[in-house]
């Protein structure tokens, strides 16, 4: 059959397997060939993409959960969409969340997933306390910080390249609402949003939309948006109430005008300087899952999403050549950003680094690969590095030079044997 990542580029044959037990993972793995395990496909490039894949999905059953700590067991194919509507209501939220509630726990870990508290929280893992590995052998291996360490780090961030998880533990964190109280400040510029960052560093969760498309004075304008778990509202998980986009949006509806126009209006929605508000959690943390199929707006060519991070130190002045560079080639992005981050982990393929971090939607349109290979250059220069999860085009010079662990990654691959049979069209691309 025909699948893509998220962002529906490119578009490939595979053929799918779908187990629906540990032991059936370990006998599909000792069929001669490589594959790669896949969830929920929201990784937006071709991280899960390959001739044969390994749908988890199957595995979604809870195991165990201990009440006292907070500590959940469950299988891979669990969603986080799934952790949230049974365990808010008993009081438990997500310890960190992408934007997205529609990806597995397996897919949560292998992508390092991070969310709006990374600067105080940090990534997925780092709330992981163990996890079951099906190796290329077929055997289980159950991996922690202190049980085969090395593959533990390898496979937290390493996009599926060590195994196939099938089952993993971790905490979850008390709340006493659904309710988020949310404050959002308007920022003038660049300069002034890195200031709010700043100033609000102790703020559980924080996210700024950046008009992109702006320049001279108000480039990099935004709006910062800081949250914090409300104490009293009710413990109501989400509604599952969707607005559908029934097929692929002409590509001619996303332009330099549309994208400018919208920015001009979100960012002049909030006339105050600052306002507060209570609002659902699911509004707050996940406001695209509400649109569902909403990346067929992108139109038939699909899109791809470019975030990188760039150190704290270059964070301003980096950020402000990005951002020019886009403004003058007029792509811009509706769908636009920034995210403080704390400390880096110690896993070898993990995104975050103690800085900024930018994503941008751009659909795919000739002469979009040559802009991205400048604002790469960019990149490079300011001592950042590219979201494997997004990414859907670098090459393996960028991708060896940003992620410096990838020779201890690669070491881990060889030692099990996954370099033979966990392969996808990232990992050839990328040389790993």
């Amino acid at each position: 059959m025909k699948i893509s990542g998220w962002g529906c580029y490119p578009i490939i044959e595979s053929t799918i397997v779908r187990p629906n037990s540990s032991s059936s993972v370990s006998q599909q793995l000792l069929v001669p060939g490589s594959l790669i395990p896949r969830g929920l496909g929201r990784s937006y490039g071709d991280s899960t993409l390959a001739s044969q894949v390994l749908s988890t999905t199957n595995l979604d059953h809870f195991v165990a959960f201990d009440e006292t700590r907070g500590v959940l067991t469950c299988e891979a194919g669990v969603s986080l969409a799934v952790i949230l509507a049974s365990f808010v209501p008993k009081g438990w939220f997500l310890p960190v969340t992408p934007g997205t509630k529609f990806v597995t726990v397996g897919g949560a870990i292998a992508s390092d997933v991070h969310g709006k508290n990374h600067h105080i929280d940090g990534s997925f893992s780092d709330h992981v306390h163990s996890f079951v590995l099906v190796v290329a052998d077929g055997s289980s291996i159950e991996c922690s910080r202190t049980a085969y360490p090395e593959l533990f780090h390898a496979t937290c961030g390493g996009m599926g390249l060590t195994g196939v998880i099938v089952q993993a533990t971790f905490s979850l964190k008390r709340i006493l609402s659904a309710l988020i109280n949310e404050t959002v400040i308007k920022a003038d510029n660049l300069q002034e949003i890195f200031v709010l960052f700043e100033a609000h560093r102790k703020s559980t969760y924080s996210v700024a939309w950046i008009d992109c498309l702006a320049s001279g004075d108000a480039l990099g304008r935004s709006l910062l948006m800081l949250g914090e778990h409300s104490q009293e509202g009710g413990l109501v998980a989400a509604k599952n109430k969707k607005i559908t986009i029934p097929f692929n949006m002409p590509n001619v509806l996303l332009n330099k005008y549309s994208i400018s126009a919208f920015n001009a209006l979100y960012y002049n929605k909030q006339r105050e300087k600052i306002s507060e508000r209570h609002v659902h959690y699911d509004s707050y943390f996940y406001p695209l899952d509400g649109l569902n199929h909403w990346n067929r707006l992108y139109g038939r060519n699909g899109f791809t999403q470019y975030q990188f991070v760039l150190p704290k130190s270059a964070g301003l002045e980096g950020m402000t050549v990005v951002l020019k560079e886009i403004s003058i080639s007029k792509r811009g992005s509706f769908l636009s950003v920034l995210k403080a981050f704390g400390p880096a982990n110690e896993n070898y393929l993990s995104f975050p680094m103690e800085g900024y971090t930018l994503a941008l939607d751009f659909k795919i349109e000739p002469g979009l690969f040559e802009l991205l290979d400048r604002l790469d250059s960019i990149v490079l220069q300011y001592g950042g590095r590219i979201y494997l999860t997004k990414d859907v085009r670098m090459s393996e010079a960028t991708f060896k030079q940003s992620y410096i662990k990838w020779p201890d990654f690669v070491k881990i691959r060889s030692q099990y044997d996954a370099d033979k049979k966990f392969q996808s069209r990232q990992s050839l691309r990328l040389g790993i």
